[in-house]
């Protein structure tokens, strides 16, 4: 499940310098929990608190992103403060994977619109409360739809997501940055079905 988390109803003063790059292996406990504060965030009102953290503690563990930030399919992605003593808590993070998706809904969706794979997924595009409204999650979106170029085993790879269909901030953003809806699945949070929209990328 994506989310950027984007505009809020009171913004935030931007960061003086952000600065995007590969996430490495030994941040893996920060971006872990920055994932855990996140997650609930992009989840449909109502659901269970013990739902999310069974998600999160199945799907975002340190070594989880430990795999993710030494994996040549995937790529990790941190945007943090680019300035003099800052902080190395991560602002930000997006996750991409290469390949052909898990589900038989996003396959069929893809293979109709964007031919055979393989294709890349932006898995997780996350922003901290604090940096909500002040451009954080703009810069990580473009870096990450940079990083997709050099995911795929030939040149680029279409880029596609899933996210909650009742989601309607998070697809805005995602329209604002290339992206749009090309189909429908089902995304499973702890044994909940949730409806999804799928979008693909279009430079």
């Amino acid at each position: 499940m994506t989310s950027p988390q984007t505009t809020p109803r009171t913004s935030h003063a931007a960061p003086a310098g952000v600065l995007v790059r590969p996430a490495r292996p030994e941040e893996s406990a920060r971006v872990a929990w920055l994932a855990a504060l996140t997650f609930p965030l992009a989840c449909p009102a109502g659901t269970p608190v013990g739902t999310m953290a069974a998600h999160v503690a199945a799907h975002l563990t340190p070594a989880h992103f430990e795999s993710w930030a030494a994996s040549d399919r995937h790529a990790l992605l941190v945007a943090v403060e680019d300035a003099p003593g800052s902080s190395d808590v991560p602002l930000g993070y997006a996750l991409l994977g290469s390949g052909e998706p898990d589900g038989e809904e996003e396959v069929e969706v893809l293979r109709s619109v964007a031919g055979p794979g393989p294709y890349v997924e932006l898995s997780k595009i996350y922003v901290h409360p604090h940096a909500l409204g002040s451009g954080v999650a703009a810069r990580l979106m473009a870096g990450a739809v940079g990083a997709a170029d050099g995911l795929g085993p030939v040149g680029a790879a279409p880029l596609w997501l899933g996210t909650n269909g009742e989601n309607a901030r998070a697809q805005a953003f995602y329209r604002k940055h290339g992206f749009e809806v090309v189909g429908s699945r089902t995304y499973d949070v702890g044994g909940v079905q949730h409806a999804d929209v799928v979008m693909l990328h279009r430079p």
